[in-house]
């Protein structure tokens, strides 16, 4: 990919529309299932974002802290009630270290797949294995890869649709480098918001090496927060790895 990688970029052109894009999100059951493994332990997410899962975790009576790359995501986090009280560092969650260990660090909505190489997501996972204590857990979400939606490279497909706004995204997809390369529209009365995120993919397999590069081994794969099955079907994944 060419150019530095910028982890700040996403939150910048994002940020002040960022929860109007998460509504449809498991996030009651990502908070049960996470509030669980964490096992009254602190948490440290990477990309805690404007605090979806950190603040009702929090509400909880957990520990949170939390590295992101962008500011502007930070200052949306601060406005929101208990936002002020979680620790946030910036920096790129692949290499920034904060103090403390942690009994659970947490990984959502695809965000390793924001990392721009294999190398920084291996060093993401080793970055997660420096910040658990001995049983710790690392908890992965992504989505399966499907190469099949793409025809002759690209994709285009219908995210949402609804009265107040519509979703879409375009896709380009390089095999070779494993990358794809996305724009998302959205079209409201207000007007038309391009929103790129490219994606540096991995099957679900090669996570698995990464952790066991890192020190850890896989407890548990659901298809969802539920602890659904994972299947040949299953299109997304929650993978528990431990220390």
């Amino acid at each position: 990919m060419a150019g530095e990688f910028d982890a700040s970029a996403y939150g910048r052109s994002i940020a002040d529309i960022y929860d109007t894009t998460t509504d449809a999100l498991p996030t009651d059951s990502a908070v049960d299932r996470l509030h669980d493994l964490a096992d009254g332990g602190p948490v440290l997410e990477f990309g805690i974002g404007t605090g979806r899962l950190a603040l009702p975790l929090a509400a909880r009576g957990l520990a949170v802290a939390g590295i992101d790359g962008s500011a502007e995501m930070v200052l949306v986090l601060r406005t929101k009630a208990g936002g002020d009280r979680v620790p946030v560092t910036l920096g790129d969650f692949a290499t920034t270290r904060v103090e403390g260990e942690f009994a659970l660090v947490v990984l959502a909505v695809n965000t390793i797949f924001a990392l721009p190489s294999q190398e920084a997501q291996v060093s993401c996972f080793r970055n997660a294995a420096a910040h658990l204590r001995p049983g710790g857990r690392f908890v992965v979400e992504a989505w399966v890869p499907d190469l099949g939606a793409f025809r002759n490279g690209s994709a285009l497909r219908l995210l949402s649709l609804g009265e107040d706004a519509v979703v879409a995204e375009a896709a380009r997809l390089s095999a070779a480098d494993q990358m794809m390369y996305t724009t998302r529209i959205r079209m409201t009365d207000a007007g038309l918001r391009l929103l790129p995120a490219n994606h540096r993919y991995a099957w679900p397999a090669e996570l698995d090496l990464m952790a066991r590069l890192a020190g850890m081994e896989r407890e548990h794969r659901w298809s969802d927060w539920t602890g659904a099955a994972f299947t040949d079907d299953s299109r997304a994944h929650v993978s528990v790895y431990r220390i």
